[in-house]
Formats: C-alpha cells, sequence, structure tokens
C-alpha cells in the first residue's frame, strides 16, 4: 500500500488557494480513477482505491497546513507504512507555475507543511512539486501562496491536475522519470 497526502488547508475558503494544489490534486485522482468517498480518519479526510495492481490510500490532512504531519504520521502507524511508501503532493514557489516535478528527500524551502511532514517522518519522503511561481519578491510570498488561483490559471490548472491524474500508474509503478515524462507529453500536445 502507498499513502498518497495532498497539502493544503481544510475549509471551503481555502479551496482555490495555490497553497491547497495538492488536495486539488488527489480530488482529480480520487474522482478519476474510482476511489472510495472521502471518510475521517486520521485527522483527515481518506479515501482508498487502487491505480493500476497498486493499492492507495488518498489522504487530505485537516489539520492545517503547519500540523500536516501529525495526520500523516497516523496514518502511517496505522498502516505500518514506511517513509518510503509515502507520496506529497504539494506547492512549489521554485517551480515555474503549472510545471511539475518529482523528487525523493531534500529540504523543505520554508513550507510549513513539508517541514511538519518531515518533523514526523523524516525527509525521505517522495514528494510531486506543483509549481506555483515565485511572485518576485520575498514581501508578497504569503499573499500569492495564500491567494486563489486567478481565473485565466484555472483552464492550465485543470490540464495539468488532469495530466498528473491520467499518468499517475507511472508514480504508483515508482517509475519517476516516466511519470514526469508523460505528464510534459500531454501537457505539450
Amino acid at each position: 500500500m502507498q499513502l498518497w497526502v495532498g497539502l493544503g488547508n481544510p475549509g471551503t475558503q481555502y479551496a482555490l488557494h495555490r497553497h491547497n494544489v495538492g488536495f486539488m490534486a488527489l480530488d482529480v485522482i480520487a474522482q478519476d480513477h474510482g476511489f472510495s468517498p472521502w471518510q475521517k480518519k486520521f485527522q483527515g479526510l481518506i479515501a482508498e482505491g487502487r491505480i493500476g495492481p497498486e493499492k492507495i490510500l488518498l489522504l487530505k490532512p485537516q489539520t492545517f497546513m503547519n500540523d500536516s504531519g501529525r495526520s500523516i504520521r497516523a496514518a502511517t502507524d496505522f498502516y505500518k507504512l514506511g517513509v518510503e511508501d509515502v507520496t506529497v503532493f504539494h506547492d512549489e514557489l521554485d517551480l515555474a507555475p503549472m510545471k511539475m516535478k518529482v523528487k525523493r528527500g531534500g529540504g523543505t524551502a520554508g513550507h510549513n507543511g513539508l517541514r511538519s511532514t518531515d518533523a514526523h517522518l523524516g525527509n525521505d519522503f517522495r514528494r510531486v512539486r506543483i509549481g506555483i511561481g515565485h511572485p518576485g519578491h520575498k514581501d508578497r510570498v504569503t499573499g500569492h501562496v495564500l491567494g486563489n488561483y486567478a481565473k485565466s490559471e484555472l483552464d492550465p490548472l485543470a490540464d495539468l491536475l488532469g495530466a498528473l491524474s491520467r499518468e499517475a500508474e507511472w508514480l504508483a509503478r515508482g517509475d519517476d522519470a516516466r511519470f514526469m515524462s508523460e505528464v510534459a507529453l500531454r501537457l505539450a500536445d
């Protein structure tokens, strides 16, 4: 079993924030792959399903971003999963908007959800980094991250999340390079 975590903040007022793109990614995956309805567990919302032959548990922590690791740790402990079984989908300032990269391990780059996850699990989890771009000056970062996607960004965002979902089997198989390549090819069409 793999645990795929989307980072975000609970509540409708945060639904379109760039910081919630991890939640958005999991919502699309759950819908496209026929996962179970979301239910409350592990201080979060979970949905279960399969992508290819792999059993996947989706988790959207409801603890707010700064304490996401608590929810993730509760799920990993319950299912006796290791850090290598965890994939975290999150917003990334250091990537151009609508770009995506996968990596394992690394720093937190000031991202409170990653910082919390790192504190509860260690840093060797896989990350699906979804680019939101940098606003240009550090004083504008908070407003950018906690701001809604612009209307002009919604169609490209839907394309990216759709491509991520349609190519998710490569991620489930552990072929991160192929996953990134296939998503990029879909977006180039």
